[in-house]
């Protein structure tokens, strides 16, 4: 058989399953949650405090997604996108999808500085923070926050600890001459 073609987004249904899996590893980018949506307008700069705002956008996504879901669909996504063109008094409704489109999520990348790089090395790390860490700086997960308890029996650090069970076995009997 023929190997299928992969379907072309447009920029604006990019742009939409981008902002619906951000920040939710299990987000399939289908649905656009309420969070989702008021960061894709706060980043694209259609909140502008003035004649749209955060509230105008979270009533806009409670209008137009359905009463029982927290998300919306593409679908829905594009009827508020016009809902916030009409009703908030935009010159160009247009300017704002395009506006849109045109976003990509970017993550925000750590500095690099000397103080940053002084508190992150484990090999200067004391104490019990010293113990959270292998050789190699590599954390040891719960092994390295949790004492595990000896049930030993034994005081901890007690050298002959496991000698019992070979002091109180019997010894073997000779047999007589």
């Amino acid at each position: 058989g023929r190997a299928k073609t992969p379907v072309e987004l447009t920029a604006l249904e990019e742009a939409f399953r981008r902002f619906a899996v951000h920040g939710d590893t299990r987000a399939t980018g289908r649905d656009l949650h309420g969070k989702n949506w008021s960061k894709l307008c706060k980043d694209c700069g259609v909140i502008d405090g003035k004649s749209i705002t955060l509230t105008d956008v979270d009533i806009v996504f409670s209008k137009v997604k359905n009463k029982s879901s927290r998300t919306i669909t593409y679908n829905q996504f594009r009827e508020a996108l016009s809902e916030l063109a009409s009703g908030g008094d935009l010159q160009d409704g247009g300017r704002e999808v395009a506006h849109i489109s045109g976003v990509t999520v970017r993550a925000t990348r750590a500095v690099a500085s000397p103080t940053v790089s002084r508190l992150t090395d484990t090999t200067k790390f004391t104490g019990s923070h010293k113990e959270r860490f292998d050789e190699t700086g590599r954390g040891k997960g719960k092994a390295g926050r949790v004492d595990l308890v000896d049930k030993s029996g034994y005081v901890s650090g007690y050298k002959h600890a496991g000698t019992y069970e070979k002091k109180v076995q019997p010894k073997p009997q000779q047999k007589p001459m």
